[in-house]
């Protein structure tokens, strides 16, 4: 970087501060949640848990644990890549709790696994009784051989 391409960004800094500090001084709760119901909905659990390396195969469901009741009959399971995708055994389901979704699967030895439970806007699914979108998940895992 040019000596004053580097000066202009140091320069740059500290207004960013004072901007920063006057969004949080001037718009308060812009950036708090006030209690656990502002707070969109997250996976608090998996099983098989996300990272684990050898899953037995003979798993026949996958089990998504989220932070609160979530809508019925409204999920997005996406795929990064086919080859990577579980073999689906029918439409995934809520339990009847509504906090954990269950997907029928049929796995094989030896595979790596990954799958996202909502991603971006586009498949945003996932959404509690309130509508709002659970944070995005990538559960991804292995089978022993």
């Amino acid at each position: 970087m040019a000596g004053s391409e580097q000066k202009s960004a140091q320069e740059k800094k500290p207004l960013m501060r004072i901007l920063l500090t006057l969004a949080l001084v001037l718009v308060p709760g812009a950036f708090a949640q006030d209690n656990l119901a502002d707070f969109r909905p997250v996976v608090v659990k998996t099983a098989p848990s996300a990272g684990s390396e050898s899953v037995d195969p003979a798993l026949t469901e996958i089990q998504v644990v989220f932070s609160r009741k979530m809508l019925d009959k409204s999920w997005s399971v996406v795929q990064i890549n086919p080859d990577l995708f579980p073999k689906t055994q029918g439409q995934g389901a809520y339990s009847p709790d509504g906090k954990t979704f269950l997907l029928k699967v049929k796995l094989e030895p030896g595979k790596t696994y990954a799958l996202w439970f909502n991603q971006g806007v586009r498949f945003d699914k996932f959404k509690d009784s309130e509508g709002k979108a659970a944070v995005p998940y990538l559960l991804y895992f292995q089978t022993k051989k």
